[in-house]
C-alpha cells in the first residue's frame, strides 16, 4: 500500500483525539492513507466518532509513563496535542512532565517524527513577560525538539474555525454587542489561520525529512486586529456594522471575565486567549511551505475563513467544539453501581410516568434536551443554576450543544457531558458544573410488560463531606418543580410530537 503522495502509509499516535484539533486530526490523516492509534484517557468518548471503527483506541494518558510507552509501540509519527492548561497553577509543571515523558519514549520506540501544535510566540518580548499559556507551549516545544526525536513544532495564532474556542469568542461577542466597550488588546495585531490549513500543516508534517528538527510558524494570508476581525464577521454574517470602543483599564483578567459573561467561553478559557493577544503575534516566516506545499487558494484569508466557519455552524456541521474535551478537573468517577454502593451516600431523585406515545417519540425529545430546546421546566431556575457556576469559575449554562439534534458520548451539553447513550433508550449525563460532590442526570425511554410506554428519570448526587449534603437538602425543596416538571414536560412533548409534523432531521 502506497500513501497518496507516492510514501509508504505511517503508523500514526494521536494524542488530544477527544479535543477540538485532535478531533478532525484522525479522519484527515485516515484519509490520506495512514494507520491511526489515539491514546485517550476515556476511549469511551471516542466510540461514537464516525471514524471510531477505523483506528485503534488505547487508554492512557501522557503524564503516565507506562500507558505512553505501549502507546508509542510500532509507532512512526506521534503527535502531541494535549496541554494541561486550567489544571491548576502548577500547570506548567505539568506540561512539562508531560512533554518529558512523551519525548523520551518517543525516542526509546524508535518513532520517526513529533508533531506537536504549539502557540505563535510574539518576536522580541522576553520570555518573562509571556503570559504562562504561551511560555508553557514554547517550552514544551522546545523539550520535545530536544527529546532526539526529529520535532516538527507548527505555532498558530487564533485558529478559525467552526466550534473553535476563538472563532466562539468572536462570534458571539460580535452578534450580541452591537456597540462594544472593549479591552486595548482588540487593536493588537495577529494572523488567524483557518483550522483546515492547520489540519493541512499537521497532515503533512508527518512526511518531513529526518534532519527537519524545527518550529514553524503558519497563519493565513491576512494580518488584522482583532478589531478588523470583528467587523469582518459582522459583514460575512450580514450585521450591521459594530461600533468598537477600546477602553485601556480592561485588563486581560478583567476582560476574560466580561468574555465569561457576554459567551459560552468561561473565564478559565477566555483568561489565555486574551492573555495572547497582548502581544503581536505574525508569523516572521512561511518557510512551512518548502515541506508542506501550498494548494491554490491557500492558505485561507481571514474573511473566507469566517466565511467557512460560520456556514459550518448554520449547516449544523460542527464535528468538533472547544468543550469536546473534558473540562480540566472535572470528575472521573464511575456511575455508583445499583442497587447498593459501597462509597458512601447516595441521593437520588427519581421519576417516573406513563407517555402516551412511542417509546421512538419519546427517545426524539429526551435526545434534544438543552441548548436551545432548553430543559423542559423552570427556565429561571436553570438560568439562575448556571450564572451561579459561572460566578464560581465553572462553565455555566451556554456551552450548549455540538448538534442541534444528534448526541455521542463525550459532547458537552450545557454544563453537563454525555456519558453514555444507548441510542433509543438511556441517556446518561455527568454534572460539569461545579458542585461539592458529583451528579449525574438520567433518562430512559422505555416500555413496561404490557407494552405501555415509560419515562424514566433519575437524578443522583454523591455528596462530598458536609458541605455536599447540606447542599443537597438546600435544593431539594426545588426538585418538585425542576425535576418534576422536566418528566412531565418531557412526556408531554413526546405525545405532543405525533400530531405534529416530525421535522426531516427527526425521521
Amino acid at each position: 500500500m502506497t500513501h497518496v503522495n507516492g510514501t509508504p502509509p505511517f503508523r500514526c499516535l494521536v494524542t488530544g483525539a477527544t479535543g477540538y484539533i485532535g478531533g478532525r486530526l484522525v479522519p484527515e490523516l485516515l484519509d490520506a492513507g495512514h494507520q491511526v492509534r489515539c491514546l485517550a484517557r476515556s476511549p469511551g468518548k471516542l466510540r461514537d466518532h464516525p471514524w471510531a471503527g477505523g483506528v485503534e483506541v488505547v487508554r492512557g494518558d501522557v503524564t503516565d509513563e507506562a500507558s505512553v510507552r505501549e502507546a508509542m509501540e510500532g509507532i512512526d509519527v506521534a503527535y502531541y496535542l494535549v496541554h494541561a492548561l486550567g489544571t491548576g497553577k502548577d500547570f506548567e509543571r505539568t506540561d512539562r512532565r508531560a512533554a518529558e515523558i512523551f519525548g523520551a519514549q518517543a525516542r526509546a520506540a524508535g518513532v520517526r517524527r513529533i508533531v506537536y501544535l504549539g502557540g505563535l510566540t510574539p518576536r522580541g518580548v522576553p520570555e518573562h513577560e509571556l503570559s504562562p499559556h504561551l511560555r508553557s507551549r514554547a517550552e514544551v516545544g522546545a523539550i520535545l525538539m530536544a527529546s532526539g526525536v526529529p520535532t516538527t513544532v507548527l505555532r498558530a495564532a487564533v485558529i478559525i474555525g467552526s466550534g473553535s474556542a476563538s472563532f466562539e469568542m468572536l462570534r458571539y461577542l460580535t452578534e450580541r454587542l452591537p456597540v462594544m466597550v472593549t479591552p486595548s488588546w482588540v487593536r493588537t495585531r495577529i494572523q488567524p489561520i483557518a483550522v483546515r490549513d492547520v489540519l493541512r500543516y499537521l497532515v503533512g508534517s508527518a512526511g518531513m525529512p529526518s534532519e527537519v528538527n524545527r518550529a514553524f510558524d503558519i497563519g493565513g494570508t491576512d494580518i488584522v486586529t482583532y478589531r478588523d476581525m470583528m467587523r469582518r464577521y459582522a459583514a460575512v454574517a450580514g450585521l450591521p456594522r459594530r461600533l468598537i470602543v477600546p477602553v485601556p483599564v480592561l485588563t486581560p483578567g478583567l476582560s476574560s471575565h466580561w468574555v465569561g459573561l457576554v459567551t459560552p467561553v468561561p473565564h478559565s478559557i477566555a483568561r489565555p486567549l486574551a492573555e495572547s493577544l497582548r502581544h503581536e503575534v505574525v508569523c516572521d516566516e512561511h518557510d512551512i511551505a518548502s515541506y508542506v506545499p501550498d494548494p491554490p487558494g491557500s492558505p485561507i484569508g481571514v474573511d473566507r475563513a469566517l466565511a467557512l466557519a460560520l456556514q459550518r455552524v448554520r449547516d449544523a456541521g460542527v464535528t468538533t467544539r472547544w468543550s469536546s474535551a473534558s473540562v480540566p478537573g472535572a470528575p472521573s468517577d464511575p456511575l455508583p453501581t445499583d442497587p447498593d454502593w459501597a462509597g458512601g451516600s447516595l441521593y437520588t431523585d427519581l421519576r417516573e410516568l406513563a407517555v402516551d406515545a412511542t417509546p421512538q417519540a419519546l427517545w426524539r425529545v429526551i435526545e434534544g434536551v438543552g441548548g436551545e430546546n432548553g430543559w423542559y421546566s423552570f427556565p429561571l431556575a436553570w438560568a439562575v443554576r448556571g450564572w451561579a457556576d459561572r460566578l464560581v469559575g465553572g462553565v455555566g449554562l451556554r456551552r450548549g450543544r455540538r448538534d442541534a439534534h444528534r448526541l455521542r458520548v463525550g459532547d458537552s451539553l450545557d454544563f453537563w457531558r454525555v456519558e453514555e447513550i444507548e441510542h433509543g433508550r438511556l441517556l446518561r449525563l455527568r454534572a460539569e458544573m461545579r458542585l461539592p460532590g458529583l451528579a449525574w442526570l438520567e433518562m430512559y425511554a422505555e416500555q413496561d410488560g404490557d407494552g405501555r410506554t415509560r419515562y424514566r428519570q433519575r437524578a443522583l448526587f454523591h455528596p462530598h463531606g458536609l458541605l455536599g449534603h447540606a447542599y443537597w437538602w438546600s435544593v431539594s425543596p426545588f426538585h418538585a418543580v425542576v425535576f418534576g416538571g422536566m418528566a412531565r414536560n418531557i412526556a408531554r412533548a413526546a405525545a405532543d410530537l405525533p400530531a405534529k409534523r416530525t421535522p426531516a432531521h427527526q425521521v
